[in-house]
């Protein structure tokens, strides 16, 4: 049996390894065997599935690359951990677009489960197990009960026993990061939107808001939130969203509203940073962080995959004002094994972070089909680096950034 033996599922779901053919895995668009030193045992709360209408390869004794007789099997990996590499397949003719997932090599290797990975960040208030408990529903009767008028309520309600969001649930866990959408609209048409996809794409994993919640509604739950939960958060900007600063005027006035009534807890804003003038309306208010999400520091780069209706210029005015103005920002990192690695992407980085110091850089895996993914961005005549050696390049160069998974209660 090889060291690293190769994965494959039958259309049932169920996973066989392939005796004697070693595991292959993609950085990018190449594919090559999987290495020791690239695994760590699969973490406890990671998912597995098969891909539909991808068979399974894996290289054979004589370092051959074979198919397997099933689909490919991937892992997916629970926040905190960076993908080092994408599961190899061979793609069939015709087949759709994979969900939104972030796919991670995975094989067998001293009789368990190995996935392509790095474990980037701690933090416990993530763990799965504290999500999705029995008390949840009982804990959305109560809130619903509390505040009968806030429609808000209601769509996070959703989130939660629907969609499974862990920063809505937190809401009604009364805990920690809270999430509390605002806009229904974006100014960006990002590839892997988890909210809106084109009917002939594939589906959004989530349902975006079909309302513009008042100020007043924003407000209510705001205070409810800061003044007494642990480690209190409001954070516009979800994953069932939009762009919040389309909605600045509204979040301006109920962060105003909200810090005449109480100073604790923290207040942030996840956006693309792609409307300057909204976000200096939001920072002038009092906001106290912001996470930018972003996936390249080049211009082309970033327009590939954002397809957006403002420059990369407008997000870096955006991130000048807040750091200015004493805002706590972090980058939300997207990260594709063989994009953001390739040297081209690192040098621009380099550059970015000269210009703009920002607190932190949260790693997330970005949750594409790989192939619509390499399609859409510019090609490379350069052989990325991989995810350790350039985390590390950052690290050395930039010692004051943090670099991690998650936001984090900023005191």
């Amino acid at each position: 049996m090889a060291k690293i033996t190769a994965l494959y599922a039958d259309e049932n779901g169920e996973i066989f390894f392939a005796a004697g053919m070693a595991g292959a895995a993609r950085l990018g668009g190449e594919t090559a065997p999987l290495t020791e030193d690239m695994l760590i045992p699969l973490p406890d709360s990671a998912d597995l599935m098969f891909l539909p209408e991808r068979t399974a390869v894996g290289y054979d004794k004589k370092g051959t690359l074979t198919p397997l007789p099933g689909r490919a099997v991937s892992a997916i990996l629970p926040a905190g951990y960076t993908r080092l590499l994408l599961p190899a397949f061979q793609k069939e003719k015709g087949a759709s677009m994979l969900p939104l997932f972030g796919y991670t090599a995975v094989a067998l290797r001293k009789g368990k489960l190995y996935a392509a990975a790095l474990y980037t960040d701690k933090n416990d208030k993530w763990d799965p197990m504290k999500y999705n408990t029995r008390a949840l529903k009982r804990h959305v009767r109560e809130m619903k009960k509390r505040f009968p008028n806030n429609r808000l309520i209601a769509h996070l309600a959703n989130c939660s026993l629907e969609w499974h969001c862990c920063t809505a649930q937190n809401l009604f866990y009364h805990r920690w990061e809270a999430g509390v959408p605002v806009s229904p609209v974006c100014n960006a048409n990002c590839l892997g939107c988890i909210s809106l996809q084109p009917a002939e794409c594939c589906p959004s994993p989530q349902s975006r808001i079909t309302f513009r919640p008042t100020a007043e509604e924003v407000t209510e739950l705001s205070v409810y939130h800061l003044s007494e939960a642990p480690d209190a958060i409001v954070s516009f900007g979800q994953g069932c969203e939009g762009e919040p600063s389309l909605a600045a005027d509204t979040i301006a006035e109920s962060i105003r509203a909200v810090r005449a009534k109480t100073d604790k807890g923290q207040i942030n804003i996840n956006t693309n940073a792609g409307y300057t003038e909204g976000i200096k309306k939001i920072v002038d208010a009092g906001l106290d962080t912001m996470r930018v999400s972003i996936i390249s520091a080049k211009d082309e780069s970033y327009q590939a995959y954002y397809r957006a209706g403002y420059a990369l210029e407008n997000v870096k005015a955006s991130i000048r004002y807040a750091l200015e103005h004493g805002v706590y920002v972090s980058l939300n990192l997207l990260y594709f094994p063989g994009f953001n690695d390739r040297p081209e992407e690192l040098a621009a980085w380099k550059d970015f972070f000269r210009e703009l110091p920002v607190q932190m850089i949260q790693v997330r895996n970005l949750n594409l089909d790989p192939d619509v993914f390499l399609n859409i961005m510019p090609s490379s005549h350069t052989r990325p680096i991989g995810a350790k050696s350039f985390l590390r390049a950052l690290h050395e160069s930039f010692p004051s950034i943090n670099i991690g998974s998650f936001s984090h209660f900023v005191k």
